[in-house]
């Protein structure tokens, strides 16, 4: 006799009839995936709850996946997000990440790296694990996570965990590039890179979670 399914429910949002299928099949060795075809009906279907991730193309009939994905968050809906779409310009990746999706994954793709994010968007901490104030949030280093009042978590990667930590750490320290550059990335990196990591932390989280000292750098914000 076959016991309970226990692997975790997925949403897959996506309307092309050949890819769709596909997807929903391989991603089947680790998840129960709901596939729905449509924008409308996938929003309906994330608004049921019960998902542990959502994943989203952009291009969607109905209701355009940014549409989607904004929407659940105006009504609270944290659910981890996903945007899988050919898009793949940083003014797309832009609009995807500011309309409220976790990641962002460009088509083609393979298997291994969706999977990769999957399991880094519903990486669980343990509620004893350390963690560093960022005034009402909370950066936890050892799990990449920020949780937040107003979006539950944010999953981060190694390098922007490692640049946030480094600032949490010293709340009432500035840091000058060159100081981050040294502490946080691999050598030969430039200036530029701490600028970037701290554009992505802006956009995932909040854009005061980093603040800018004139003339001096950057040193962590009190959200």
């Amino acid at each position: 006799m076959t016991g309970p399914d226990t692997r975790p429910r997925l949403l897959l949002v996506e309307d092309d009839q050949a890819l769709g299928p596909i997807v929903a099949d391989v991603l089947g060795e680790a998840w129960q995936v709901d596939l729905v075809t449509d924008g409308r009906h996938g929003l309906e279907a994330a608004r049921a709850g019960g998902h542990a991730v959502l994943v989203v193309d952009r291009r969607l009939p109905g209701l355009e996946g940014t549409e989607l994905v904004a929407a659940l968050r105006r009504e609270h809906v944290t659910t981890p997000v996903l945007m899988l779409t050919a898009l793949g310009t940083t003014a797309d990746r832009v609009a995807g990440l500011d309309g409220g999706a976790d990641d962002y994954l460009v088509k083609p793709f393979e298997f291994d790296e969706l999977f990769a994010r999957l399991r880094a968007l519903t990486r669980s901490f343990a509620p004893e694990e350390r963690w560093l104030d960022l005034g009402e949030a909370r950066l936890y280093p050892e799990s990449r996570i920020v949780v937040t009042p107003w979006s539950s978590r944010v999953v981060l990667s190694e390098r922007e965990s490692a640049l946030l930590a480094e600032l949490a750490r010293r709340p009432d320290h500035t840091f000058d590039r060159a100081d981050l550059l040294s502490r946080v990335f691999p050598h030969g990196e430039q200036l530029g890179t701490v600028d970037t990591y701290v554009s992505y932390l802006r956009r995932k989280i909040d854009r005061d979670v980093v603040l800018t000292v004139r003339g001096r750098g950057y040193r962590v914000g009190a959200l």
